[in-house]
């Protein structure tokens, strides 16, 4: 059994500690978003347990560590070297004794307080001396570490990735661990009192938009009710100039200044972009344009930032039925998800139609990478890149918006013709000179990019056999005989793909 010793802050508040940390760090570091601290990356744990590639591929933004950050988000946890906050300690009952060993202890403590708890654990350099331990796994702690946190097959996949030499002895690992697992349950930590807003901070509002006026006016009619106002809305309007009728935006119907701009580029990536341009707040709220807001909705991204000392939240997006749904509806469902609803911690995802960035921040990474125009996957792209700025993005429960989706209008009009084979195709901004012909790639060569651009060689290629295993494996039994005969197709579909991918790689990021 572990025993931690303690600190208490300037302001009262007990931190735990492991190891010998420089004590005098301690105080700003718990001001600050983290609620844990360690500085393992310097003392052999950077990239360990590689052995997650079985389970995520290239799903998991945390998969691999940031690189060049003294300060970043991290949940590799050094046992014998940690700080954390008394009370997220307690809230998940300390380490896991179900292990045989310290290592996998700490690093199942701080993979489930990033992916299930809700927490922020952060690597900061020269928090702890850089001293090198040994950090191996056993076999049976490793699969004990799959059975805990991940199904069953996950398990038995990698089983089979180890090789056929390796399959008694795996096996025997697998079967000893199964007799003596016990679960426990992942506690959600309770999200921190939002503080009131400190000073004045400025907001500008981003709408990207196509043949969705009506739409886009819901949602600034919204804006309207806010309990704090925005500075500016700037609407980038691609609708087609037959379709255009200003009505939507007259600037006498709201308490903000409007900025609209006809978008005669292609994409949501450049409009947005264009957008950033003539932002002038303190902060960026990023919207699409087919959602509803409740009146406290800019109040609360500002109150959790600050709070957090964060720079950037995504919000909580709620999906609605139908596009008749109102904010009626979203207050329902929010009641319904009750205590989930309430998670913050450290985000896994990032979206546009829904997230808050300090304009600083979007500055320094310019904005949208233009080569995911056409396809998907601009918001993990921009995501991602604000978590290796250094930054820690969170996930904000108090500003859920409904996403009313509708059949028709915006960017995807473009994207549909991603489905489409032949001459009655329109080319994408990915293919360039190279047109699709008759052999659909898939995935969407702009998914497919953005694995490319932060993924490493040996995940990709894990990437590829568990997308084919799970082709072939994971479907009815009845037509399996069928997936086997067009897996020579799917395979040149996923090399199309790849090859699409790979000159946006030689390209580079472009941003205009």
């Amino acid at each position: 059994m572990i025993e931690l010793n303690s600190y208490t802050t300037s302001k009262g508040e007990v931190l735990l500690y492991n190891g010998e940390p420089n004590l005098d760090r301690l105080d700003a570091l718990a001001e600050a978003s983290g609620d844990l601290w360690h500085s393992a990356l310097d003392q052999g744990f950077k990239n360990c347990f590689d052995d997650l590639v079985y389970q995520t591929a290239v799903y998991w933004w945390f998969l691999n560590d940031f690189k060049d950050l003294d300060y970043c988000v991290n949940w590799r946890l050094n046992a014998h070297n940690f700080v954390v906050r008394e009370t997220i300690w307690n809230a998940m009952n300390g380490f896991d004794n179900n292990y045989s060993d310290d290592i996998i202890r700490g690093l199942d403590f701080g993979f489930n307080l990033i992916r299930n708890s809700g927490g922020v654990p952060i690597y900061v350099k020269g928090l702890f001396a850089e001293k090198q331990f040994d950090v191996s796994i056993s076999a049976e702690d490793r699969y004990l570490f799959f059975l805990k946190n991940f199904k069953r097959h996950h398990s038995h996949y990698m089983m089979i990735r180890k090789g056929i030499f390796n399959l008694f002895s795996e096996y025997r690992a697998l079967n000893k661990v199964s007799k003596k697992l016990e679960r426990r349950q992942s506690e959600i930590i309770e999200p921190r009192p939002l503080n009131e807003i400190e000073g004045q901070p400025t907001v500008s509002l981003v709408i990207p938009t196509m043949k969705r006026q009506q739409f886009t006016e819901l949602l600034l009619n919204d804006h309207n009710k806010q309990t704090y106002l925005i500075k500016e809305a700037i609407i980038v309007d691609a609708t087609p100039k037959e379709e255009r009728d200003e009505k939507f935006y007259n600037p006498d119907n709201f308490k903000f200044d409007i900025k609209v701009k006809w978008q005669t580029t292609k994409g949501s990536c450049r409009a947005r972009n264009e957008a950033i341009e003539l932002c002038t707040g303190d902060y960026i709220i990023f919207a699409d344009d087919d959602i509803r807001i409740l009146p406290d909705f800019v109040e609360n991204h500002i109150k959790i930032l600050q709070t957090y000392k964060a720079s950037a939240c995504n919000g909580l997006d709620i999906m609605a039925l139908n596009v008749t749904q109102n904010l009626t509806d979203l207050k329902r469902i929010l009641n319904e998800l009750g205590k989930q609803r309430w998670k913050v911690g450290v985000s896994h995802m990032f979206s546009n139609a829904n997230s808050c960035v300090k304009r600083t921040v979007v500055n320094e990474l310019i904005g949208n990478d233009i080569n995911f125009d056409g396809g998907y996957g601009e918001d993990a792209d921009f995501g991602l890149r604000i978590l290796k700025h250094g930054e820690v993005l969170l996930h904000n429960p108090f500003s859920p918006n409904l996403h009313l989706k509708p059949p028709v209008g915006g960017y995807r009009f473009w994207g549909n013709q991603s489905k489409v084979i032949g001459k009655k195709r329109k080319l994408q901004p990915w293919e360039f000179d190279k047109p699709v012909k008759y052999i659909r790639p898939v995935p969407s060569p702009t998914i497919t990019y953005g694995f490319l651009k932060h993924f490493e060689p040996k995940q990709l290629k894990e990437w590829r056999i568990k997308h084919f295993f799970i082709y072939l494996f994971k479907g009815d039994k009845r037509t399996f005989l069928v997936r086997l005969l067009k897996l020579t197709y799917k395979q040149l579909q996923f090399n199309k793909s790849l090859q699409y991918a790979k000159r946006l790689i030689k390209l580079g990021s472009r941003f205009s």
